[in-house]
Parts: structure tokens; C-alpha cells; sequence
């Protein structure tokens, strides 16, 4: 009986051993840009997953533009609350098009969400998203996690690939989970205050 109890033991220790090193070795792995002050990360299958498993309790949030919900596609059941929007002026440092924060950000989250709501966000690839969960920890909300992938996952970083520096390894659209071009007014951002003139 001692024995069996010993061999328990032992096993028990390993298998504590194990998971402590898989989170820490997760964590490695997450780039710098990607990394937030809460710490609480998720693939995108790991996303879904937790977002089926409790529709009503768990939230989804891209923060992408809205021209890259329009274009690219965005999860059925997210919300859109950009947390940058383009402009149509030239950052000649980054050789694109500037983007400039919304002021509105953090208001908007929270008229949508509880500071201990789950929350898990979305970018394009989880820097922007990480920016935006510290944000949200600034503001006092406790459980947001960063999709780390994002909606178009890392780029392809091989010459002999024909998908070379294209996003098509992880991230939502590449895991095959459910997205869809079609936008859903209550769910996407509309700024109020800049609604479009009638036709004269």
C-alpha cells in the first residue's frame, strides 16, 4: 500500500511539474508585442472554444477598423469597437497608412461590457489587441484575454513558400472557425455623430 501511495505521489509530482512548465513555455512563446499586463492569452481555437462553451457569459471583441471587419471578414458573433482607426494620411516611418487612436475606445467597451465580464479580443494578428486588453486592465477590467493570433494569423516566413509574408498560418480565418463579410449594425461600430448626409 506504501508503495502504491509513493507511486501516486511521484506521478502527481511529475504531472504538476508538466502543466508548470507547458504555461511557462506558453508564455515564452508569446512575442513581446503580443504579451499584456494581465497576462491571460488564447489561440483562436482556444477562443472559440471557451466562447461556445459559454455564449452568454463570454464576449468577443475586434478591435480591428472597420474597413477590415468590411474587407477581410470577422468572427459571426463578434463586436467591433475599433481600437485604432485608419486615416487616409501616409506614416512615410512605417510606409503605411497612419492609423489614430478612438478617444471612445474604453467608453464604448464599457457601456458593452462589466470590468469582470470575459472578454477576449481580436486584432488582425494580437499586437494591436494587446494594446488594447492593457488598456482595458487600465480602465479595471479584470478578465480580458489576447486572441494572439488574431483574425489573419502570423505571416509565412519562408522564401520556398508560395505563401511567403502572407498571414496564413493560425490566427481565426486559417484554424477554419466561423466568420462571415456580413455586418451586423447592432454589433459594428457606427459613429454616431458622423453619420453620412442625405442624398440632396
Amino acid at each position: 500500500m506504501k508503495i502504491l501511495f509513493v507511486i501516486v505521489l511521484l506521478l502527481t509530482s511529475v504531472a504538476i511539474v508538466d502543466v508548470s512548465a507547458q504555461s511557462t513555455e506558453a508564455t515564452r512563446e508569446i512575442p513581446a508585442a503580443k504579451q499584456t499586463s494581465l497576462g491571460l492569452y488564447v489561440t483562436a481555437k482556444e477562443a472559440y472554444e471557451k466562447w461556445k462553451a459559454a455564449p452568454g457569459q463570454v464576449k468577443v471583441l475586434d478591435v480591428r477598423t472597420p474597413e477590415e471587419c468590411l474587407f477581410v471578414g470577422h468572427p459571426e458573433m463578434a463586436w467591433n469597437i475599433p481600437f485604432l482607426f485608419m486615416t487616409h494620411q501616409w506614416d512615410e516611418e512605417k510606409n503605411w497608412y497612419a492609423l489614430k487612436p478612438n478617444r471612445k475606445f474604453v467608453a464604448r467597451v464599457k457601456e458593452w461590457a462589466k470590468p469582470k465580464d470575459t472578454i477576449l479580443v481580436m486584432c488582425r494578428s494580437g499586437d494591436r489587441a494587446a494594446k488594447a486588453v492593457d488598456e482595458l486592465a487600465k480602465a479595471g477590467f479584470t478578465n480580458v484575454y489576447n486572441i494572439v493570433h488574431g483574425m489573419e494569423g502570423d505571416s509565412v516566413k519562408d522564401p520556398e513558400n508560395l505563401y511567403d509574408g502572407k498571414r496564413m498560418k493560425n490566427g481565426w480565418k486559417n484554424s477554419g472557425l466561423p466568420w462571415t463579410y456580413k455586418i451586423d449594425r447592432e454589433r459594428a461600430w457606427v459613429a454616431e455623430d458622423e453619420k453620412p448626409e442625405a442624398d440632396k
